[in-house]
Formats: C-alpha cells, sequence, structure tokens
C-alpha cells in the first residue's frame, strides 16, 4: 500500500543538472530505505543511490556527481545530478524499502519511472 511518485525527469544538455523527487504516499508505517535505480535500453537496472537514515551509498559511475537526500516530514527523496553526460540517459526508477505495520515485514516498492536524456 505504498505509492511512489517520481517527477522532475527531462531533456537537459551534457554538463547540466537535474533534480528529482520521489513522494511516497499510502498505508505506510516506515520507509526503512529509499533508493534511486536507473534503466537504459539493453541494460540491466543499476543502482544509482540509496539511503538508510542518513547513510547514503553511490554507484560507482555516479559518485561525486549525484546526491541523495530524503525530508522525512514531506515524504519525499531527491536525487541532485550534476555534470549529467549522454550516458546518463535512463528511466530513472524509485525504490522504498518499507513495512505498513509496526513490527510487520519490510516490502520493496517502486514508482513508474522519470525519463532523463541527456544530449546536446
Amino acid at each position: 500500500q505504498v505509492q511512489l511518485k517520481e517527477s522532475g525527469g527531462g531533456l537537459v544538455q551534457p554538463g547540466g543538472s537535474l533534480r528529482l523527487s520521489c513522494v511516497a504516499s499510502g498505508n505506510f508505517f516506515n520507509i526503512r530505505t529509499m533508493a534511486w535505480y536507473r534503466q537504459a535500453p539493453g541494460k540491466q537496472r543499476e543502482l544509482v543511490a540509496i539511503m538508510t537514515d542518513d547513510n547514503a551509498n553511490y554507484g560507482d559511475s555516479v559518485k561525486g556527481r549525484f546526491t541523495i537526500s530524503r525530508d522525512t516530514a514531506k515524504n519525499t527523496a531527491y536525487l541532485q545530478m550534476n555534470s549529467l553526460n549522454p550516458e546518463d540517459t535512463a528511466v530513472y526508477l524509485c525504490n522504498a524499502w518499507a513495512n505498513t505495520a509496526y513490527n510487520s515485514g519490510y516490502s520493496h516498492y517502486w514508482g513508474q519511472g522519470t525519463q532523463v536524456t541527456v544530449s546536446p
């Protein structure tokens, strides 16, 4: 019963920046982890960034360029993407590791994705 909705994707020139947002809604009790994945045509889905509490980890290809953050009050995760290059072109998906009741088990929830295209 956790719903995720991404926004902020679009077309950007190489070297530019975008900021993605992921808003969580529904009957969740706790979102332990939020993450961003991406998937480009012909490629496997890869982890971009993941955050649990204040601990963030990044995929090697984006480390130093992307920053994940969370606003708990707004139930929102962000992905600030700087120094974009064409290899960053992909559908970016938000993922949450969440439960819906106290002491209940956790499950993965996915958003629909937002397209990011980096092109001259």
